[in-house]
C-alpha cells in the first residue's frame, strides 16, 4: 500500500500515530502493550530519515522509536491538555450525577445535568481544583 502525503502531512501523521499509540499503550504494562500499535508506530517512524527527519526517531535493533527530541518537542503538552479537559468534564458529570442524585433528581433530566455540568465547569476553569474538598467518612 502507498499513501502520498506532504511533508507536513506525514510529520501531522507521526504526531497522530505517536498520541494515539500513547492513548492506547501509555497505562499499560510491558507485557500488557497492544504491539500492533506499536508495530504501526514503528512503520510510520521507519520513512523519517527518507523524509529528512531523521531528528525524530531513535533508531534501534528492536524497532524504530520517537526520539527524546521528538518527546519533548511539545507533543506531551498537547496529550496533557487534551487529559485535563478529559478529567474535568468527567469529574464534572460525577459531580452533577452525584448531585442530582442526592437530591433525587431523575437521572434522564439531560437539562439539570448539563446545567450542573456547567457550573462545575465554571468553577474548575476559574480555579482547578483548589476548591475541591473530600470529606472522608
Amino acid at each position: 500500500m502507498n499513501i502520498e502525503l506532504t511533508e507536513k502531512q506525514f510529520r501531522r501523521l507521526i504526531d497522530l500515530v505517536y498520541v494515539g499509540n500513547w492513548v492506547l499503550n501509555s497505562t499499560r504494562d510491558v507485557g500488557d502493550r497492544i504491539s500492533e500499535y506499536d508495530e504501526v508506530e514503528s512503520a510510520v517512524l521507519s520513512h523519517c530519515a527518507a523524509a529528512g527527519m531523521d531528528v525524530l526517531v531513535n533508531v534501534r535493533p528492536d524497532g524504530v522509536f520517537p526520539s527524546k527530541a521528538f518527546e519533548d518537542g511539545g507533543i506531551h503538552e498537547a496529550v496533557s491538555d487534551y487529559e485535563d479537559a478529559v478529567f474535568f468534564e468527567i469529574l464534572a458529570e460525577e459531580l452533577a450525577r452525584r448531585d442530582m442524585e442526592q437530591e433525587q433528581i431523575p437521572r434522564d433530566d439531560v437539562r439539570e445535568l448539563t446545567r450542573r455540568m456547567d457550573e462545575y465547569m465554571d468553577e474548575f476553569e476559574a480555579n482547578g481544583t483548589t476548591n475541591l474538598v473530600v470529606d472522608k467518612l
